[in-house]
């Protein structure tokens, strides 16, 4: 054969092997295999190829060794002086997370004047941003700049993935707005930047603009806007769906998920569940989403439910995050059947080791009231961090194991510093036992840990000295805090409430708006009680035009509120405005204007509401009944009150409680029926308390049923009740019936347990400014012009038949001391002054904190008759409304 032949045959082979060797890089599936090509490059003398080098190098970096890919790189010194290869070795620096590397290649590229070219750039870019070095991306900008690849399609798209990672849009839109071509990669670049760090509306304004350039959106266009549609909660990604539904790349799973997602948090669920059910396929992350968006939203039941089908019907296993959030679900539904089915599966499938699962699942079993395994769980555990410890100690407390939460508190100490929530919960523990001792060794504990200054820290602390009746400390806390929030306020607030300093929750209240704070529903719902106690008309509709401010009137709680706010300062015809105008009522709204008829005495009205509560689709509670009982004691309505009690067993299946039974005692009491009332008490299935016998004594002293009273007297005695006013009730009794050996005897032993009975006050509201009188007080301004006042009622009283009742002071002093001691009750004090300083012929309301003695109920009915007023008296029992001579109550009170 002649040597030309030759030639040609070995050529032709070798033109073969080379593309052989170019189509098998593209079946390559593993890395042995691609060793084998490797070695078959080396055999047949291709190794100084450029372009087998370039495809080792990218393919050893695909299958994630790039030892390899350097190896190669570096052993062949007569290819570097090619561009192609110094991309290639950037790329797959770049490819397996060695970003230093790749720029590192870069800087050796300048060293020896190797020009990059357009293909360099896009990696180099790259590698700075996945740094978050923004000073060397922006020297690369520059000589980009300056070899003139400022136009370039692909180097302007990484440059705007760049500058959008470094959160720099500024620039990435700058970047953006000088490309004279774009393709759907830049418009999609420049969306993901905006809506991965925040700017909704900056990146659908892009969106809507891409549109009018009739760029065709793609999956990762979609994509962005769909986060971004779910950033806003904005209803425009339900337009999107139709627009994915339009470009037919509905069918991506990936996009699917994310439209879930929106759905979730735009609160579509129906359309959420609908595009689930519509699915053609399903990966994890599907179930994941639902599963974890039901449990997120609070739809614990669908979540559970969700998850057994996932179990039963689909090819897809649950991972870790799906049982994670099942497990959750379990734990609010106190599930505790299915929380351990999820329990064992997650031990089989070796997933019970992770931290987060097993904080989740500690909380399942203490929520679920299974503290042995709560704590093999935790005892179980190689790592723990501040949530495990927060959720065993929560678990403790949570199951009133109080002892048990305080030790591993301390054992935790010895582990690891407790964080803010730690101490807020053990806080939190202390209020709720009103435990002093500890919650001022936690207190020690923040104030050395420094979080003394973290606001909900000092929340807590406000919360639980007023919760330990240490008001002064409360006060001081809250002046003390730095920084505060609306919690703070409320929880001042509050405080004031619960220890009766209502003069500090006015201040604080007047505070708030001085300072400009915004209240809430928190904040309207703790300030309307002080209202209610005080009398205080004018604040109380200062808060009621601040609920409409802020557009809480349809809250029911909040409706409730202002129903007991306005019946007890003494416009029952707003309450009945405010109940009558809620589109919703529930248990707790009814029950107070049932109460706020109660209080009235117009027990008809009551039974109405009660009786109406059917039609509103509620069932009424012991509490209902308890106060529509009351409301037909105080309107003398017997047979009516005795239907509702025995309504309560038979018709709702209720056991009476003691409240009921006091309410029955009072209703036979008021309207004169005391033997039926005795009788009734010595026949009741519960051992009657200080509550019932102090109901019926109280109607004996009204009557002349001496022994009667005598007996009530010695029962209540006996029953050692620490309420005061029960002994001083039963002390008149004796000091009535002339027994001074008896009545030495009650107060003595008042002395002895340290009981005082609450001192007898009443106030008055004149020109926002409330005025407050206590029993025998000579040392208000008008004192004297009062004093005249009452001398002159108490004579022209005398002239229409009026005998004063001596009974309702002390026996033993004289008849003239008596008279003046009842001349210095504080209701006639505060009435005196309300008729001085008011205009003639305006209604007057007195407020009291204990009940009306009979004398000045008597005394108020001549005054309203000779003054031509209208006196409403509210006392704790009820309100009366004197006019004419004659009082509301119909003398039941």
């Amino acid at each position: 054969m002649k040597a030309t032949n030759i030639y040609t045959l070995c050529h032709r082979s070798q033109d073969h092997l080379y593309t052989s060797l170019t189509k098998s890089f593209s079946s390559i599936k593993n890395l042995k295999h691609l060793q084998k090509i490797h070695s078959i490059i080396i055999t047949i003398g291709f190794h100084n190829s450029p372009f087998f080098l370039g495809s080792l190098i990218s393919k050893y970096s695909q299958f994630k060794d790039p030892n390899s890919s350097l190896s190669i790189f570096r052993q062949n010194d007569n290819i570097k002086a090619i561009v192609y290869i110094w991309n290639t070795i950037i790329r797959a620096m770049n490819h397996n997370s060695l970003s230093t590397k790749a720029l590192d290649f870069y800087t050796q590229m300048k060293k020896l004047k190797i020009e990059p070219d357009e293909y360099t750039f896009p990696s180099v870019i790259n590698a700075s941003s996945s740094l978050l070095n923004l000073k060397l991306g922006q020297c690369i900008h520059c000589d980009v700049f300056l070899m003139g690849f400022q136009s370039d399609l692909y180097i302007c798209n990484a440059l705007i993935g760049m500058y959008s990672r470094l959160i720099k849009l500024d620039e990435a839109r700058k970047v953006f707005d000088k490309m004279p071509e774009k393709d759907v990669v830049s418009w999609n670049s420049l969306m993901s930047g905006y809506s991965a760090n925040g700017y909704f509306e900056d990146a659908l304004d892009v969106f809507r603009m891409s549109r009018k350039e009739g760029v065709k959106a793609d999956c990762y266009t979609i994509s962005s806007v769909l986060r971004a549609c779910a950033g806003l909660g904005g209803v425009e990604g339900l337009v999107v769906h139709g627009l994915v539904e339009k470009l037919g790349v509905n069918r991506d799973i990936n996009l699917c998920n994310i439209l879930l997602s929106v759905y979730f948090k735009l609160d579509k669920v129906k359309d959420s569940e609908k595009l689930f059910g519509e699915m053609a396929v399903r990966n994890t992350a599907s179930w994941n989403t639902m599963v974890t968006m039901y449990s997120q939203s609070g739809l614990y039941d669908e979540s559970i439910k969700l998850f057994t089908e996932m179990l039963s019907e689909s090819e897809t296993e649950p991972d870790l995050l799906t049982m994670t959030y099942a497990l959750h679900a379990c734990s609010n539904l106190k599930d505790l059947r299915l929380g351990k089915f999820i329990h064992n599966y997650a031990v089989r499938h070796g997933c019970s080791s992770d931290i987060t699962f097993n904080n989740v699942l500690i909380d399942m079993y203490a929520r679920c009231g299974d503290m042995i395994t709560t704590k093999e769980v935790f005892e179980r555990m190689e790592r723990k961090d501040l949530v495990t410890w927060n959720s065993i100690v929560q678990g403790y407390i949570g199951n009133e194991l109080q002892e048990e939460a305080r030790k591993t508190f301390r054992l935790m100490k010895m582990e690891l510093q407790p964080d803010f929530v730690t101490y807020v919960t053990l806080l939190s523990m202390c209020s709720k036992l009103a435990d002093l001792l500890f919650a001022k060794q936690i207190i020690c504990d923040i104030i050395k840990s420094g979080f003394v200054s973290t606001v909900v820290v000092g929340n807590a602390i406000v919360d639980v000295y007023s919760k330990c009746n240490q008001m002064e400390d409360a006060v001081k806390q809250f002046y003390n805090m730095m920084g505060r929030d609306i919690v703070t306020w409320n929880s001042i607030l509050t405080a004031c409430s619960q220890s009766e300093n209502w003069k500090l929750g006015f201040e604080m209240v007047s505070r708030m708006r001085t300072e400009g704070i915004m209240p809430d529903e928190a904040t309207v719902i703790g300030t309307l009680p002080l209202c209610s106690v005080l009398g205080a008309k004018r604040q109380g509709k200062e808060m009621h035009a601040c609920i409409l401010r802020l557009g809480l009137e349809s809250k029911v709680a909040i409706c409730s509120a202002l129903i007991d706010m306005y019946s007890k300062t003494g416009n029952l015809r707003y309450s009945s405005l405010v109940f009558q105008l809620m589109e919703a009522k529930d248990i707790i709204s009814c029950t107070s204007m049932i109460t706020a008829y109660g209080m009235y005495g117009e027990g008809k009205n009551a039974i109405r509401i009660f009786e109406n509560m059917k039609e509103f689709g509620l069932i009424p509670d012991h509490i209902a009944f308890i106060a529509v009982i009351y409301a037909c004691s105080h309107s003398g309505l017997v047979k009516e009150g005795q239907r509702f009690f025995y309504q309560l067993k038979e018709d709702y299946n209720i056991d009476p409680r003691v409240e009921h039974y006091a309410c029955m005692v009072d209703l036979l009491a008021r309207s004169g029926m005391l033997d039926e009332a005795e009788k009734f008490i010595l026949s009741m299935p519960l051992q009657p308390d200080a509550s019932i016998w102090g109901s019926l004594l109280s109607a004996c002293r009204s009557s002349q049923n001496s022994k009667l009273a005598e007996r009530v007297s010695a029962r209540i005695l006996q029953l050692g009740s620490d309420d005061p006013g029960y002994h001083v009730l039963a002390s008149n009794v004796y000091a009535a019936l002339g027994k001074w050996d008896k009545v030495k005897m009650v107060r003595k032993s008042l002395n002895a347990k340290g009981l005082k009975k609450d001192p007898g006050c009443s106030w008055v509201e004149i020109l926002n400014k409330v005025y407050v009188f206590g029993t025998g007080d000579k040392h208000f301004e008008q004192f004297k012009e009062v004093k005249i006042l009452l001398e002159t009622y108490l004579s022209l009283m005398a002239k229409e038949g009026y005998v004063p009742n001596l009974k309702f002071v002390l026996p033993n002093v004289g008849e003239d001391e008596k008279m003046e001691l009842l001349c210095g009750h504080s209701e006639r004090l505060a009435i005196a002054f309300g008729l001085l300083n008011t205009k003639p012929e305006t209604p007057l309301q007195i407020m009291k904190n204990l009940r009306v003695c009979g004398d000045c109920h008597t005394v108020t009915k001549y005054i309203s008759k000779m003054a031509k007023r209208e006196i409403l008296v509210r006392d704790a029992n009820r309100f009366h409304l004197f006019k004419d001579g004659i009082c509301s109550c119909g003398d039941m009170w």
